[in-house]
C-alpha cells in the first residue's frame, strides 16, 4: 500500500485531456428510479472547460435532461499502488447549434473521421464547475 496525495492541477488537466473513457454519474429522483445514481462509461473529448460526448436515446439522457447536475470521473492505474483519478462536478447541456456541435465533435474525434451519428444521436457537453484529483504512489 502506498501514500495517497492530492493531484496537482496540471495533472488533473492532463488526465482529463488524455483519458479515453470517463464515467458519468447522474441521478433521477423520480419514483421509477428510487433516487439511485446511475453510473455509465463513455468515450469523450475535453477542451479545458467542458467534457463532450454523444449518445443515442436511453436512460442516461433521460436522467440528465431531468436533473442536469452530474459527476464525471476519469482514472488510470499502473498498479494497485500507482494510480491517479479525477472527479469533477458539472452541468449537462444538449448541443443543437451547428457550430457548437461541430466544435464538440472535433473535440471528441480530433483529426479523426467523424462518423455518421444518425438523426437520434444527441451531442452534449458537461460544463465542469469543480475538479479534484487524488493519486497513490508506492512508499
Amino acid at each position: 500500500m502506498g501514500t495517497i496525495h492530492i493531484l496537482p492541477e496540471e495533472q488533473i488537466e492532463e488526465l482529463l485531456r488524455t483519458a479515453i473513457v470517463g464515467r458519468i454519474a447522474c441521478c433521477d429522483h423520480g419514483e421509477a428510479n428510487d433516487g439511485r445514481p446511475y453510473l455509465v462509461p463513455l468515450a469523450y473529448g475535453y477542451d479545458g472547460e467542458s467534457v463532450y460526448a454523444h449518445s443515442g436515446p436511453g436512460r442516461k439522457l433521460e436522467f440528465m435532461r431531468r436533473q442536469p447536475l452530474v459527476t464525471f470521473e476519469v482514472d488510470e492505474a499502473a498498479a494497485s499502488d500507482r494510480w491517479r483519478s479525477v472527479v469533477a462536478e458539472g452541468t449537462f447541456e444538449e448541443i443543437t447549434d451547428a457550430e457548437a456541435r461541430a466544435h464538440a465533435l472535433r473535440t471528441i474525434y480530433g483529426d479523426g473521421v467523424i462518423p455518421d451519428l444518425g438523426a437520434q444521436t444527441v451531442v452534449f457537453r458537461i460544463r465542469l464547475t469543480t475538479r479534484s484529483g487524488r493519486c497513490e504512489t508506492p512508499d
